[in-house]
C-alpha cells in the first residue's frame, strides 16, 4: 500500500510506503524535512498530526512525552501510516526543502587515517560506487561498520567541489563501539557503506547577514566545510568561528586558519578554553564557550536580528548555545544547529 502525506503549512505532498517511516519516505524522495537522530532520541522532526491514522516504533519519551503523544504529537523518524496523512510541521525551512538531494547508498574505501589531536582522527574516504556524491556544505552522512551491523553518523569536513571523497572529524570515546573500530581494527584500504546525505544545517545563498559559527570537539566538521565552501566562493560575509575546547592540545588547524583569515575577508576564528593549563601558556579566551559568545553578542555593533548562526556539537553546549543566541535576539529561524546524540545501538 502506499499513502499520501500532506505537509502543512507548505503545502507540500509526497507518497510513502507501508512499512516505511515518514521521514524514510522524505528521504527517498529527496525532501528535506527536519531531523537530528533519526532514532526517536531528539525530537528535531516531532510534528503534529492533523489527520490520518498512524502508529509509531519505539522511541523515547525525552523526545515525545507521553502528554504530547496524548495531543497528536508524533515524531516523524518512527511514524508508520495505516492511511493518509496531514500534518503540520513544527520546524521547517521551506528554502532547504528546495534544494533538498535524494539519499543514496555509496560503497567506499579507506584513503587515510590520521590524528589531528589526541582524541580526533580524521578520516578520509574514496568513493567508488558512485564515484562522485552531491551534498550541501554542513550536511551528515551515515557510515556503516563492516558487515552492516551498525552505522554512525558523522559530518562532511570536505566541501562539496570534491565530491570523490568524503572527509570526517571522529572524536575516539573509551568504548566508543565505531570510534574503537577506526582506532584499533580499521586500516586503508578497508571498505565502508555510506548512505546520505543528510541534515538541514546548510548556509542560504541569498542571505546576506554576518554569520557565527559555533562548535566544539568534532562538531568542527561541518563548520570547516561551510567556511571553506565560503572561502572557495569568496562569499563577502562577515563570519566569527567560535571554538569551544578543554586545553590547548585539543585545538588544531591553527595554522589554517590563520592563512584562511588571510584570505577570507571578514572572517575571525576565536578559540576558548574552558580549562587551559598553566603549560598552556593561554592568552586567549577562557571559560565556556556559551559565556564568549553572550559578551561578544552583548559588545557586537552588529544587530542580532540580522545574524545567522550554525552550530555543531554535544547535546548540552547545542541547548545552551541557543539559548544565550535567542536571549540576544538572533532569531529562531536563523539558528541551524547538528546536534549529537548518544548513539541507542
Amino acid at each position: 500500500m502506499t499513502y499520501k502525506v500532506t505537509l502543512e503549512p507548505v503545502g507540500m505532498e509526497m507518497d510513502v510506503e507501508e512499512g516505511e517511516t515518514v521521514l524514510e519516505a522524505a528521504f527517498r524522495q529527496g525532501v528535506a524535512l527536519m531531523h537530528g537522530c533519526k532514532e526517536g532520541q531528539c525530537s528535531t522532526c516531532k510534528s503534529l498530526l492533523l489527520d490520518g491514522d498512524v502508529e509509531m516504533d519505539r522511541y523515547s519519551t525525552f523526545a515525545l512525552p507521553d502528554h504530547e503523544k496524548e495531543d497528536g504529537y508524533i515524531l516523524l523518524c518512527k511514524t508508520l501510516c495505516y492511511s493518509d496523512i496531514k500534518v503540520e510541521l513544527l520546524q521547517y525551512d521551506e528554502d532547504a526543502l528546495k534544494i533538498s538531494i535524494p539519499i543514496k547508498t555509496f560503497q567506499t574505501f579507506i584513503e587515510s587515517i590520521e590524528s589531528v589531536t589526541h582524541d580526533i582522527r580524521k578520516l578520509t574516504l574514496k568513493l567508488e560506487e558512485p564515484e562522485k556524491i552531491n551534498f550541501h556544505a554542513g550536511q551528515f552522512v551515515d557510515i556503516y561498520a563492516p558487515g552492516g551491523n551498525f552505522y554512525r553518523s558523522f559530518s562532511m569536513g570536505n566541501t562539496p567541489n570534491e565530491s570523490g571523497k568524503l572527509e570526517f572529524m571522529i572524536k575516539i570515546f573509551k568504548d566508543g563501539k565505531f570510534s574503537t573500530l577506526l582506532d584499533e581494527k580499521l586500516q586503508v584500504g578497508d571498505q565502508l557503506e555510506v548512505r546520505g546525505p543528510f541534515g538541514n544545517c546548510i548556509r542560504r545563498e541569498d542571505n546576506q547577514g554576518d554569520i557565527l559559527l559555533i562548535g566544539g570537539g568534532s562538531g568542527m566538521a561541518p563548520l570547516w566545510s561551510i567556511l571553506n565552501d565560503m572561502n572557495q566562493k569568496n562569499v563577502k560575509r562577515n563570519v566569527t568561528f567560535f571554538y569551544g575546547a578543554r586545553s590547548k592540545r585539543d585545538l588544531f588547524y591553527l595554522e589554517k586558519f590563520a592563512e584562511i583569515e588571510k584570505h577570507l575577508a571578514g572572517f575571525r576564528f576565536v578559540p576558548a578554553l574552558s580549562e587551559p593549563s598553566e603549560e598552556d601558556n593561554w592568552t586567549g579566551e577562557t571559560g565556556f564557550i556559551t559565556d564568549v559568545i553572550d559578551r561578544y553578542l552583548k559588545s557586537s555593533a552588529t544587530s542580532s536580528k540580522d545574524l545567522e548562526a550554525f552550530l555543531c556539537g554535544p547535546a548540552p553546549m547545542i541547548d545552551a548555545a541557543i539559548a544565550v543566541l535567542r536571549d540576544n535576539g538572533v532569531t529562531t529561524d536563523r539558528i541551524s544547529f547538528d546536534k549529537f546524540v548518544p548513539a541507542t545501538t
